[in-house]
Formats: structure tokens, C-alpha cells, sequence
């Protein structure tokens, strides 16, 4: 390592630890190192020009931000929650499995933990404390265990950040994303109904399987957008990038016309929310792409493979050691920035190792998730600590239980890539 990528990284860390916007550390750490390597400021600009004419896939980042906050406007949340009420409200702890079960359907509109957690977890939390069957912090805990499956079944933002420095194609991502998303939110009912169990919760009123065929009818248009975004992907319709406009202008017709649910104020609300998300978001990746390029001149990624390359070691070996690290920095770092900066300089190991890089990058994101969980920076925890005035102490004193279960779900897919791999196969995927 150079004394000036050094001067670099203790600049970034040492912001990081002051508490400053970690886009802002990324870029000033990045600067640093420029001027003390003797290059000119010029070349920031010129990479993260570059980066973004090259990166047409970024489009889709605010496009899904939009239709996901035209999704949790208006009337659309509270018909999928009604929905939901009514497929599993009836079983013991049953406002825990509508909560993850709401967190499932809303993932397939979303791709962002974050926004799960601020929509529609706000109100499932109020529902379940209203109730008196469940305890404040059990409420947020379980809520903030299942907004982790937002990102991993498509669409996904940060499965859009990882095909931008994988160069892995974002329809076999996402169809990979769909049966650990699935096995996550087993785990985690499972994990629901035991507690349930040991704790005596009483079982919620159950809703006259006579009202399910309306309620299903109601909520049925905007159950159809992962259906909608998959068949224009695999169909050959449209691009990721046009699916992300398709999606977003599916929403606002639902919203607008449909449900009649979003007014011009509401829009024009929404469309300032998201430029101001897409911005946070895109200082990340601009940050991400100078930082990169730092990196690729110091020739690390292909060091660290020509290094393990070189000791002969166990690919499963590998993927266990770097989803520990990847884990443990889940504690201090926020996804993006792991996808960005982290997760890029172990790519080219793993096409030395022979490991697929789709079954890579779906772990990698699955355990980028549970970091958002996982204290003392669980930014998750946070968030719902925001919204909902619930004190962190009783969130952190119920996640563990969702946090342990989240993890052997991990396990399960590093050690067998299949449950990742079978459907990207099923449609052609080569590897």
C-alpha cells in the first residue's frame, strides 16, 4: 500500500468516525489522495463523467426511488396491508407474519429497505402496539428484520450498484434475489410463530374469508408490478432501465387513476422526496466511482486475487472468510458503500476462484442487509427509531432473535448456491 492511498484511507475513516456524511469522507479521502500522488483535481471530474455516460443502468436508481414512494402515497399501502391482514392475520402472531409478509409484497415495489421501513412499517408497528399484544420494541425489531427483504427481491437498488461494478447482468440478479428473499421471509416467520408460542400472544380477530375475494381484487393491480417489471425483463420488452420507467409510471397511473389516491400537491411532493433520496444516493456513487478508480491504479483487486490465487485456497473457504468481513462491516457502513468500494476489490478473486459472480453478489447483498440491523450502526434501527419516537434500547433488545435467524439464512445460501442459482438457470442463465 502507497504512503499517499494510506493518507487516503485514514482521511476517509477519520471523517467516517467524526460523523460526517460518509459520501463526503469518500470524496475528500479521495482528493487527498490525488493531490498528494500529484495528479491533477481534474481527473475526479473526468472519472465520474465517465462513470456516469458509461452507466446508463444508473437511471434506474431514482426511477425505482419514485415509484416506491408513489407506491406508499395514498390509498395503495393500506390495500396491500388489508391484503395481508387477510392472508395471515388469522394465526398466532399473526400481525407479526402481516408484518413480514407486507415487507414481501411491498419489496416487489420498492427495492429499498429504508423505504419499507418508513412506509408502510410505520403504520404495521402502530397497528401491532395498538393491539396490546405486542411490546413496542418487538413491534419495531420485527419490522426492521423484515424491511432486509426489500432490497432482495426485485426490483432492487442495491442489486442495480453491484451490476454497475460486477458488470453481471441485473435480470438474472433479480431473478436470483426471489427464492433467498423467500427463504428470509420463512426464517423469519418462523422465528415469529416460535415467539408467538413462547410468549402466549393472543390471536388477532380473524377477517370473513367472505370479504377475501374484494380485498384481493383491491389490492390486485399493484400486486401485479413484480410481474409486470419480471415479463418486461425477461420478455424482451424492455431494458432494467426502462422496466425502472415502466414501474414508476405503472405506480402513478395506479395512484392517479385508479385508486384515485395521489393529488398534484401529493405528486409534486413525492417527485422532491425522491430527487432529494437520488441525490443522497448518487453522492455515494460518485464518491464510489472516484474511489475505485483510486483503488484500480493501486492495482488492488488484481493483487488480492494474484495473492489468493497463489494459496490455493478453498473457493467455499473464501466466500465464508469475505461474508464475515463483509458482516462485521455491516456494523460501521452503510450497503452502498460496501457495494460500491468494498465489495469491487474481491470481484476479480472470485472469477480467479471460479465462484459465480450472480450467487456473489445476491449473498453479498442479503448480508449487506442484515448489516443494516446489526449494531451500533444498524441505520435501519434508526430510521424506525425516527419515525415511530420507540427508544433504541427496546429495538435492540428484540432484533437478536431476528438477527440469528437472519443469519442461518445466510449460511443456507452460501452453502448451497442452488437455492440462489436454480431460477437464473431455469431461464438460460449460463454462468
Amino acid at each position: 500500500m502507497t504512503t499517499e492511498f494510506l493518507l487516503c484511507l485514514t482521511v476517509l475513516f477519520l471523517l467516517a468516525a467524526m460523523g460526517a456524511p460518509i459520501a463526503h469522507a469518500i470524496l475528500v479521502g479521495s482528493f487527498v489522495y490525488l493531490i498528494a500522488d500529484g495528479k491533477s483535481i481534474g481527473v475526479a471530474g473526468k472519472v465520474l463523467m465517465d462513470g456516469l455516460y458509461q452507466s446508463f443502468i444508473l437511471l434506474a436508481v431514482p426511477l425505482f426511488i419514485v415509484a416506491a414512494n408513489i407506491m406508499n402515497a395514498g390509498t395503495i399501502s393500506d390495500r396491500l396491508l388489508q391484503f395481508c391482514v387477510a392472508l395471515v392475520g388469522r394465526f398466532r402472531g399473526g400481525l407479526g407474519h402481516v408484518n413480514i409478509l407486507a415487507s414481501l409484497v411491498f419489496s416487489g415495489m420498492s427495492g429499498s429497505a429504508v423505504a419499507d421501513a418508513a412506509g408502510v412499517g410505520k403504520v404495521i408497528i402502530a397497528m401491532m402496539t395498538k393491539s396490546g399484544h405486542y411490546t413496542r420494541g418487538y413491534a419495531a425489531a420485527i419490522t426492521a428484520a423484515s424491511a432486509t427483504i426489500g432490497p432482495i427481491i426485485p426490483p432492487s437498488i442495491p442489486m442495480v450498484l453491484y451490476a454497475l461494478v460486477s458488470n453481471t447482468s441485473i435480470g438474472y440478479l433479480f431473478l436470483g434475489g426471489i427464492l433467498p428473499g423467500l427463504l428470509m421471509a420463512g426464517v423469519l416467520m418462523t422465528m415469529n410463530l416460535w415467539i408467538s408460542h413462547k410468549r402466549g400472544f393472543a390471536v388477532e380477530d380473524p377477517v370473513p374469508l367472505s370479504d377475501f375475494p374484494k380485498i384481493t381484487y383491491q389490492a390486485f393491480p399493484a400486486l401485479l408490478m413484480p410481474a409486470i417489471l419480471l415479463y418486461g425483463i425477461y420478455g424482451g420488452v424492455t431494458t432494467p432501465t426502462e422496466a425502472a420507467a415502466v414501474a414508476a409510471l405503472y405506480a402513478l397511473i395506479l395512484a392517479a387513476v385508479f385508486y384515485r389516491s395521489l393529488s398534484l400537491h401529493g405528486f409534486y411532493e413525492i417527485l422532491v422526496t425522491s430527487a432529494r433520496s437520488s441525490a443522497a444516493v448518487g453522492l455515494v456513487i460518485g464518491g464510489a466511482l472516484i474511489l475505485n478508480y483510486i483503488v484500480a491504479s493501486e492495482n488492488l483487486p488484481n493483487r488480492v486475487a494474484s495473492a489468493l490465487g497463489g494459496l490455493d485456497v478453498d473457493p467455499l473457504l473464501f466466500l465464508l472468510c469475505v461474508n464475515l468481513l463483509i458482516l462485521l462491516l455491516g456494523c460501521l457502513l452503510d450497503a452502498s458503500t460496501i457495494i460500491l468500494v468494498i465489495i469491487p476489490l474481491f470481484i476479480p478473486s472470485c472469477r480467479e476462484l471460479g465462484i459465480d459472480l450472480v450467487h456473489f453478489g445476491v449473498v453479498a447483498i442479503v448480508n449487506c442487509m442484515i448489516g443494516l440491523i446489526t449494531p451500533p450502526y444498524g441505520i435501519l434501527l434508526f430510521v424506525i427509531n425516527a419515525v415511530t419516537r420507540i427508544p433504541l434500547v427496546e429495538i435492540i433488545g428484540e432484533i437478536w432473535w431476528f438477527l440469528s435467524v437472519l443469519v442461518f439464512a445466510l449460511l443456507l445460501l452460501i452453502l448451497f448456491p442452488g437455492i440462489t442459482l436454480w431460477l437464473p438457470e431455469l431461464m438460460g442463465y449460463a454462468g
